[in-house]
């Protein structure tokens, strides 16, 4: 069984990768990345090193040949960007005949108004059509992405939002790292559908949790998208970051991440990492 990973020297990627090392022999292990030099630490581990890009789908056909299972991880960008990127890679896992799909997408991405949900949609919707067996993870929300709020709060600013009672299910991109791994190596995961999620909290019990770990009171500032805009603005995000940043917010506040479910524990076969725990390594500059 050969088992290849996309993206692989990117953050969520690259984590993935290790899970798999953990699991797996290296030799049945294969990865697709665009610059080739980024993987060498990988090759010197006895990891099948192949050059791939979602713009060039002549060098998936290759990167693909003889692969099994494949995990193809969403690429970054515009919607109108990533679907074409996607599209290109489920049409090479098909032609290279291969014979499993996992990929990771977004909570309730089949019903989801989520600015970010039409390449999932068009993605999910490409891998059914192929017929070939599949797992679809959808991923709700990093951690991660909160890193600049939480810097800006150890700066002493506060928890600024405008995504106002609006639940996130936030989880560490390990936790999801680790879960893509069991699918992607064990069985029984064929044409499944798992919704990942941590605990669901409001920005609120985030910024409580966030106080606990700091031994302080982090104040939360809810404001509209204007304002949101406008601090956002002050604090040096570059304009075209602005729109996303804000959609990001509304689409919280109108609960496209608000979903239950267990699944991530289920797939762990342990509990997700506690948010206290997850941000405490964050504060520690364990997690970047």
């Amino acid at each position: 069984m050969k088992i290849l990973v996309t993206g692989a020297t990117g953050k969520l990627g690259s984590k993935v990768v290790e899970a798999l090392l953990k699991i797996v022999p290296a030799s049945q292990l294969a990865v697709s990345v665009r610059n080739m030099d980024k993987a060498e630490q990988l090759r010197a581990r006895g990891v099948d090193i192949r050059q791939g890009d979602f713009d060039h789908p002549e060098t998936l056909d290759t990167a693909f040949e003889g692969i099994d299972r494949l995990l193809i991880i969403s690429a970054d960008g515009d919607n109108e960007t990533r679907i074409p990127q996607h599209r290109n890679a489920v049409a090479a896992a098909e032609r290279a005949g291969v014979k499993f799909i996992a990929y990771t997408s977004i909570t309730n991405a089949k019903e989801s108004k989520n600015f970010l949900a039409p390449t999932h949609q068009a993605t999910e919707e490409a891998i059914l059509k192929t017929g070939i067996p599949y797992s679809f993870l959808r991923n709700n929300w990093y951690l991660e992405n909160e890193i600049s709020s939480i810097q800006g709060v150890l700066a002493g600013a506060p928890w600024v939002t405008s995504a106002g009672n609006g639940k996130v299910g936030w989880a560490l991109q390990q936790d999801y790292a680790e879960a893509a791994a069991a699918v992607l190596s064990g069985k029984g995961h064929e044409n499944t559908i798992y919704e990942l999620s941590g605990k669901l909290m409001t920005q609120e019990e985030l910024a409580s949790t966030l106080g606990t770990v700091l031994g302080k009171e982090v104040p939360v500032q809810q404001v509209d998208d204007a304002t949101y805009t406008d601090i956002m603005k002050g604090a040096g995000v570059p304009d075209f970051l602005l729109p996303m940043l804000v959609d990001i917010q509304k689409d919280i506040r109108e609960g496209t991440l608000e979903v239950e479910s267990h699944d991530l524990e289920k797939l762990l076969g342990r509990t997700v990492t506690p948010t206290k725990e997850a941000l405490t390594q964050i504060v520690k500059g364990n997690i970047q």
